[in-house]
């Protein structure tokens, strides 16, 4: 069964658009995640909204929202008002800007997405996009609206198709003079900088993305929660195994199930009956067997 979009739309360079869909090129099945339970019976924790001061409980359907103005001050913000400036759903990703991708700064990179055709009826045009994007060796740059948002975006050749990258907005990037100006500005030795050129040179190659898979704490997680599953469902056998061997025991089984030793009973109850009784403290076998009755004679014939 083939993924399915989280978003479809147009994709439009100056007079020509075609339908596209929009996919998420990352994905975080693959991450460990914890509860928080109760550490006697091991139930799930529910996290009830109260309030911080008063410690009262509140339904979720009682909440407002407020922006904090000031410390413990609060301004309330209906859910009209929010609704009022809600950019309207826009179904287009408009490419305004070409540029080479190599000038877009990393810090601004935040989610990739894949770009694929809607169907037959865009797949030529769509095609001839990205054949010309590659050729030029440029990306786009545009916006688009996603979960009531916009946000900006690059866009660019990927494999057979089309990867779109959104931007975070500049206002939310910050400055690096903060973080680098303690760096010193002084004449770096030569011999060290060509020593080290040359061991980048020796660890050179192709970039793999397989070298990127395996991080170990995530890895250790899984471990560790696998070893719990295993011994869980090794103590709940070990458990079963005990109360079937007390329901042998006992003789709780099924019901029309017989004991295998329901037959030897009879036989077992008259050996019993013939064994002598065992000798009081302090007596010895010869005592106990000289005490015991002769056994009444024979009839004459």
């Amino acid at each position: 069964m083939p993924p399915r979009p989280i978003w479809k739309g147009y994709l439009r360079l100056s007079l020509v658009s075609c339908p596209i869909r929009l996919y998420p090129a990352t994905s975080q099945s693959e991450r460990i995640s914890f509860h928080l339970l109760n550490p006697k019976t091991h139930t799930r924790v529910s996290m009830r909204p109260h309030d911080a001061e008063t410690d009262q409980q509140l339904e979720r359907s009682e909440l407002v929202r407020g922006y904090e103005f000031s410390k413990g001050r609060y301004v309330i913000v209906t859910e009209e008002e929010l609704d009022a400036i809600e950019i309207e759903s826009s179904k287009t990703v408009d490419l305004t800007r070409f540029v080479d991708p190599n000038e877009v700064d990393l810090v601004y990179l935040d989610n990739p997405y894949y770009v694929a055709p809607d169907g037959k009826i865009g797949d030529e045009t769509f095609r001839v996009i990205r054949e010309a994007m590659a050729r030029s060796g440029k990306a786009g740059i545009g916006r688009v609206v996603l979960t009531n948002r916009e946000h900006p975006l690059m866009l660019r050749p990927h494999g057979k198709g089309l990867v779109m990258i959104t931007l975070r907005p500049a206002d939310e990037v910050r400055a690096d003079t903060e973080y680098f100006k303690e760096i010193s500005e002084s004449k770096l030795d030569e011999e060290m900088v060509n020593l080290a050129v040359h061991i980048i040179e020796q660890k050179s190659g192709n970039f793999d993305p397989k070298e990127l898979a395996g991080d170990r704490y995530r890895l250790n997680r899984r471990k560790l929660s696998t070893s719990w599953t295993r011994f869980d469902v090794a103590s709940k056998r070990k458990v079963l195994r005990r109360a079937s061997q007390r329901h042998r025991a006992t003789g709780e089984l099924q019901q029309g199930t017989p004991r295998r030793d329901a037959a030897a009973r009879p036989r077992a109850e008259a050996q019993r009956q013939n064994e002598p009784a065992p000798a009081a403290p302090g007596v010895t076998k010869m005592e106990t067997a000289m005490a015991r009755p002769a056994p009444a004679p024979l009839p004459r014939i």
